[in-house]
């Protein structure tokens, strides 16, 4: 055979020997083909950002007042250790402790006068809210009842008075008939007899008023048993009180001529002093009816107003409320509102007073910013320090610090506080430091056009093997969550805002939309919502 045929033959022949290995192959790798899969686990996330460093030295603080001011107190010398916020030096300062104190009392002041406004706007908004419900009907009982009452209470006055009334004449009866009739001779005849001498007109007198009183007695009787409490009374306690100080006036005068009497033979002194007891008697009880009679009507009198005030309350009440009550109330609660709201800016004017007095006085004390030690004190008692000269100066009690710039996409991740693990280079990855966040600057720091932000770490305890200048990597743990489900993040399929991963169903796969929480630095992911525990997710395809 011609050699060109053998050189095309073996050409073919290889061609066809690769073509079938490639078939084979292929057809074994369809059938050979597995699904990578993990499961969802519970397990333990911890999310850290890692930096890089540089150990500097710590920074002195030096203090100064704000203010000039005579040292009245130093608390401090070089050298001692201080807390944070301790007190290292103060100015006198007893005339703005005043102030701070005047200030305070007119908060207290201005809140308790607020109190009152509050209440009487309570008061005002109830009243406004009555006026507009009108009255309830276990209301209006109540004024029915109150009501009712009065009414009683005056015909018990009434009463009371018609009692003094009848009781007047009672006494008046027996002042006249028992008590002076004892002085006279047929004193219920036209022609009444005293039994003794005095002065002649006198016993002119005293005779004709005694046969008048027979008249006005007989009259009084008739006219005080026909009366009833129902009845006006009115003319009955005009007769009443005539009747009575014609009576007294009377005995006034018998008990004048009574006194001026001498006894004889005709007349003993035992019968003297038997009338004049008598005659006294009677004016006592005179007396006594006429008090009786007053207080009688002016219980009436109080009776009667308040059974007035009762009806027109009730009257008020069965009549609800006007649209001018209801005006004028609306325009109460809106005074009383207005009197809440200038109130509760004299509150604020107050505290405001509070927060000036109170910075002043700030400004005559020094305080230590952070725990640190002395590291140079220059106040002495009774000098006249000037304003932003330096007094004392402190420095952290811990040598050195870290600073480290972290990216703005992992800033937000940190606070204050945080613990952190760091290698130094020049020790290795097995020895390790612990530190923690002490501060984070809020502004940024530019650095190659990326925006940084520059975090400052303590160590938490001094150590000898750190200088400064050394190069730090630092892993600060900045959130943890455990016994959580998670898988590998690169399980996790982002579209259109949402997540989902796919996962084994027996033999089949499905994608389902799952809620993801923590990213943790191992490289998994915590699912909150859309896996359970135990279930197999797609990794990825061989």
């Amino acid at each position: 055979m011609p050699p060109f045929f053998n050189k095309k033959s073996v050409i073919i022949a290889t061609a066809i020997i690769v073509l079938l290995i490639g078939a084979i192959a292929y057809s074994q790798r369809d059938k050979g083909e597995e699904i990578d899969f993990v499961v969802a686990e519970r397990k333990d996330l911890v999310q850290e950002v890692s930096v890089t460093g540089r150990v500097q030295s710590a920074d002195q603080v030096d203090l100064a007042f704000d203010r000039s001011g005579k040292v009245a107190r130093v608390n401090v010398k070089v050298g001692d250790s201080v807390r944070a916020g301790q007190t290292l030096v103060v100015l006198q300062n007893l005339d703005l402790l005043s102030d701070l104190n005047r200030a305070r009392a007119g908060v207290e002041s201005a809140q308790a006068q607020l109190s009152q406004y509050h209440a009487a706007l309570a008061a005002q908004q109830a009243k406004l809210d009555e006026l507009k419900s009108g009255t309830r009907p276990e209301e209006l009982r109540v004024y029915e009842t109150k009501t009712e009452s009065a009414r009683t209470a005056l015909q018990t006055a009434k009463q009371s008075l018609l009692n003094s009334i009848r009781d007047a004449f009672t006494k008046s009866d027996d002042s006249i008939r028992n008590k002076a009739d004892q002085l006279f001779n047929v004193p219920r005849s036209s022609m009444p007899q005293l039994k003794f001498f005095t002065d002649q007109q006198r016993e002119v007198d005293l005779e004709g008023e005694r046969m008048l009183f027979e008249q006005i007695l007989n009259q009084w009787s008739v006219s005080a048993s026909s009366l009833s409490a129902a009845a006006d009374l009115l003319q009955a306690q005009n007769q009443a009180h005539d009747n009575l100080d014609r009576v007294m006036r009377f005995l006034d005068k018998l008990g004048f001529a009574v006194n001026n009497v001498t006894p004889n033979a005709d007349l003993a002194q035992t019968t003297v002093d038997s009338w004049k007891t008598d005659v006294a008697s009677a004016r006592t009880n005179a007396n006594t009816a006429k008090t009786n009679l007053i207080a009688a009507e002016e219980k009436v009198r109080a009776a009667e107003s308040s059974m007035a005030v009762a009806v027109r309350e009730l009257q008020l009440k069965q009549a609800g409320s006007t649209p001018e009550q209801i005006a004028v109330q609306e325009a109460g609660v809106r005074q009383a509102v207005a009197n809440v709201t200038y109130q509760e800016a004299q509150v604020r004017s107050a505290q405001a007073n509070v927060q000036s007095a109170g910075a002043q006085l700030a400004k005559t004390v020094i305080a230590a910013p952070f725990a640190g030690i002395v590291s140079a004190q220059e106040a002495k008692l009774g000098e006249i320090v000037s304003p932003n000269t330096t007094i004392i100066s402190i420095i952290s009690p811990a040598e050195f610090e870290i600073e480290a710039n972290v990216p703005e996409a992992d800033i937000a991740k940190l606070s204050l506080g945080d613990t952190a693990r760091v290698t130094l280079d020049a020790y290795g990855s097995d020895v390790v430091f612990a530190v923690k966040v002490a501060a984070i600057d809020p502004a940024e720091t530019i650095i190659d056009g990326v925006a940084t932000y520059r975090v400052t770490f303590q160590f938490t305890s001094p150590d000898e093997r750190v200088k400064s200048g050394m190069t730090a990597n630092i892993d600060i743990s900045t959130e943890r969550r455990d016994n959580v489900i998670a898988i590998p993040q690169r399980a996790v399929i982002a579209r259109n805002g949402k997540k989902f991963v796919r996962m084994l169903d027996g033999e089949t796969e499905k994608e389902v939309e799952v809620e993801t929480g923590l990213r943790g630095s191992s490289g998994n992911i915590e699912i909150i919502s859309g896996l359970n525990e135990g279930e197999k997710v797609i990794v990825e395809f061989e």
